[in-house]
């Protein structure tokens, strides 16, 4: 029988999270980075970029027009299977150009040996 949201993997993962979102939000790349696995095989789909690598997640941060992201997060949700598969999702509220905006992120994380990294992500914003 597959474990289920074991509340010290759920702890862990919320925790990283948590510390992503604080890197993301004050453009910290060096620890946005040592969270995303390092590999050709990671994926992360923004609001308006597909992008296969990490060098290209890399890329991406490292030349973002508006480097610090201030949001408001909301519904955030971890589900673990085992001690080593896990899922994030959240809801999120920004201020972009002016206008309120709404979205939502998804991420799936994984335990290797060297820790925990998040091996797909996908950011999208509802419609206007």
């Amino acid at each position: 029988m597959t474990t289920i949201n074991d509340p010290t993997v759920v702890a862990e993962v919320t925790d990283l999270y948590l510390k992503y979102e604080d890197a993301l939000s004050n453009n910290n790349l060096e620890v946005m980075d040592s969270l995303f696995w390092d590999a050709p095989e990671v994926v992360r789909f923004g609001i308006t970029e597909n992008l296969y690598g990490g060098d290209e997640v890399r890329n991406f941060r490292q030349n973002r027009p508006n480097p610090k992201i201030e949001r408001e997060i909301s519904n955030l949700k971890v589900v673990t299977f085992e001690k080593d598969t896990a899922t994030v999702t959240l809801e999120f509220r920004r201020i972009i150009n002016g206008v309120e905006r709404f979205g939502r992120q998804s991420q799936t994380w994984y335990r290797f040996t060297e820790g925990w990294k998040v091996v797909s992500a996908h950011v999208s914003l509802l419609p206007v």
